[in-house]
């Protein structure tokens, strides 16, 4: 397990200041905040901090303004809503380095929060810059960094940060890196990963790297028909990725090596048109798809034979839908499997991670995020982790 200081290891930091480095990037519409999953995350971290009586600086990043002040992207309109999460009144800083930053610690009290302007505002930020992360730092006693999503990124307040000031894990990077160990850093095994999700061509690094370390490869979505198709399956007017054959085979032949098992679908939910409830509707073997036909789910035989299979495992990792889920009745196979994942997550056999924006709205779907062990809401952060990259703002991090 990668050691990594956590809030633990903080003692008397009555007065201190403490720059904190969050995921405030929210989804808005006309001015208001429409998702607060990121600042729930969080809360925990700032609260800990601010009830042991240290200065909480906020830094994030909101939007791409690439370098230039955008008042659209301005931090201040997201006040609201944390204050109105952490129930607290929060300061707002319209700098993140320098003297205004310097006077507004000085106003602050023990205890209090504020938080600092968007830090792509300054060009610095994306480029690492080392005169920025030392005018950062130049303000605060220490660091945490409580964003997962963002430790893909080398910026300044994502790693610069660390390597200048005592830096810590948050309790969300702490619960994070604790659930992705558990996952693919020395998992319980049998480990099955069920990936899906449109193409291929946008997962091939995490198959690549997957059938190395798991073993069972479950896969679904518009890639299985890429899958298929390179088997030599007919799969009609399916969304596929006829010129990536040779890759496919790559991968299967990675996993023959490997000892993966990898899972396509036999059973397959075709329409000649997608939408929903369409009245073609049927449910076939794959080597019975028309040419005017598209798969756009697996079949629920299909989907009992992957329950059998996540029953000989001890660890899931999940990322992306088994079918066109969104549209009814084409995430019957997504739902039953995150079914039976909570199910057996719930009786204490299965360690489940699962991560990615669809995934998440997937199993909120299926109605059992709350029952996996553990739902990561970073995108890029935990495809890349997937893929077994290391994140920049983690290595920061270790000890």
């Amino acid at each position: 397990m990668t050691k990594f200081r956590t809030l633990d290891d903080l003692t008397d930091i009555s007065g201190k200041v403490a720059l904190v480095r969050v995921d405030l990037n929210l989804p808005m519409q006309e001015g208001t905040v429409t998702d607060l999953t990121r600042v729930h995350a969080s809360a925990p971290t700032i609260l800990e901090l601010a009830d042991k009586g240290a200065k909480v600086l906020l830094l994030a990043h909101f939007g791409r303004p690439k370098g230039e002040r955008v008042s659209t992207q301005s931090l201040s309109m997201v006040v609201a809503a944390v204050q109105g999460v952490l129930g607290r009144e929060v300061m707002f800083v319209p700098e993140i380095a320098g003297p205004v930053v310097a006077q507004s610690i000085g106003i602050l009290r023990a205890g209090d929060i504020a938080i600092l302007e968007n830090t792509r505002f300054w060009k610095g930020e994306e480029k690492n810059d080392p005169e920025l992360v030392k005018a950062i730092a130049a303000i605060a006693d220490f660091y945490v960094n409580d964003a997962f999503s963002a430790a893909h990124r080398a910026h300044a307040t994502t790693e610069g940060l660390a390597h200048v000031l005592p830096a810590y894990a948050g309790r969300s990077m702490e619960a994070e890196l604790k659930a992705l160990e558990a996952a693919l850093g020395n998992p319980a095994r049998p480990v099955a990963a069920v990936v899906g999700g449109a193409k291929v061509s946008s997962k091939l690094d995490v198959l690549q790297h997957l059938v190395t370390q798991v073993d069972h490869l479950i896969i679904g979505g518009g890639m299985a028909n890429t899958f298929l198709a390179a088997r030599g399956i007919d799969v009609g007017k399916s969304l596929c990725e006829h010129d990536l054959a040779a890759t496919v085979e790559e991968i299967m032949a990675a996993a023959d090596t490997a000892g993966c098992t990898v899972h396509l679908p036999y059973e397959v939910v075709v329409s000649k048109e997608f939408a929903a409830n369409p009245p073609s509707l049927r449910v076939c073997n794959v080597h019975e798809v028309a040419a005017d036909e598209m798969i756009l789910d697996v079949g629920a035989s299909a989907v009992e034979a992957l329950a059998d299979v996540l029953k000989t495992c001890r660890t899931l990792v999940w990322n992306g839908p088994m079918g066109a889920f969104e549209t009814v009745p084409f995430d019957a196979a997504t739902v039953a499997l995150a079914k039976i994942a909570a199910a057996l997550t719930r009786e204490g056999s299965l360690v489940s991670v699962a991560g990615g924006g669809d995934t998440v709205a997937a199993l909120n779907h299926a109605g059992v995020a709350g029952d996996f062990t553990y739902i990561s809401t970073a995108g890029g952060a935990f495809l890349e982790w997937i893929e077994g990259r290391e994140l920049p703002g983690v290595v920061a991090l270790t000890i």
